[in-house]
Parts: C-alpha cells; structure tokens; sequence
C-alpha cells in the first residue's frame, strides 16, 4: 500500500506570504514569472484570490490565482504553481478544488485557464477534473509556447 498523501492546509494568502510567493513563482517556472509587484497586487485586489497550499505547518509548497470580473459568471485561473520538490503529492488537484470553491462562492459557474501546450501533468490534471479544450493561442508565452484553453462548468 503506497504511504498516504499529506493533507496540505489551504487558505488565502497574506501579505505574510509575499516573499514565499515570490520564491515559489522562481521555483515552479522557469518564464513568464509573475513579478513582486503584480503578486502583492493579487493580495490585494478584490477581484483575485490568491490561495497557499502549506505543508509541515507553515511551508508555503503551492499556490493558485484567481481572476474574477465583476459583471461576468466566469473566473480565470491565472496560475497553479506547486514546488518542485513537492510534485507528485496531489497538490495541483487540492488547489484547483480549492480555486473551483472560491469561484463558486463569488457567485461563477464556469472556470477557464490556460496551459503551456508542452505541460502534460497540468494537461493530464484539467482532463481528467472534467475542463474541456476549446481553443488555442498561438505564440502566447514569452518563449513562443502555444497556450491550450480549457473550460468546465462549476
């Protein structure tokens, strides 16, 4: 029988978090990194929702964000970051249940997102939650990746 998963405690992020934050986005990618600036932006904003993924009591190993327009059913995930050393737990599909309820609790019934077309395990993670492709970006990423969009219903 393989060793359980470790429960991750979710909640919103605080300022608290913001170096954390900044040395997740460096960790977990290698372009397109959000800037200081544009996550403490996040915090704040009333329409984001920035959710921390912690283990071991305080280790900050994942984030989500989430967009939401004010006149619109429809929030953005912007971002599912995990650390590296920490893939393979199940903390992508804990966040994105996490930014799923968080939608669903500012009143959306639909989800979109985006996703680097080379990204099997995030492409594996929306297929398998039920998000279904409907279009793609090309040249949407700073290296020139193509972006898949996907969508489910709350």
């Amino acid at each position: 029988m393989p060793p359980a998963r470790p429960e991750p405690d979710l909640r919103p992020a605080t300022l608290g978090d913001l170096d954390a934050l900044v040395a997740l986005e460096h960790a977990a990618f290698a372009t397109d990194r959000a800037e200081r600036r544009a996550i403490r932006h996040a915090i704040r904003s009333p329409t984001m929702d920035v959710l921390v993924a912690l283990l071991d009591g305080d280790v900050l190993v994942g984030a989500a964000v989430l967009e939401r327009r004010r006149a619109s059913r429809i929030a953005r995930l912007a971002s599912i970051a995990v650390a590296p050393n920490r893939g393979g737990l199940g903390l992508g599909g804990h966040l994105l249940d996490a930014a799923e309820e968080t939608a669903r609790a500012h009143g959306c019934d639909r989800l979109r997102l985006e996703v680097r077309a080379d990204n099997g395990a995030g492409i594996r993670l929306y297929e398998r939650r039920g998000y279904t492709r409907f279009a793609v970006r090309p040249d949407y990423y700073e290296n020139g990746m193509e972006a898949w969009r996907y969508e489910r219903p709350l």
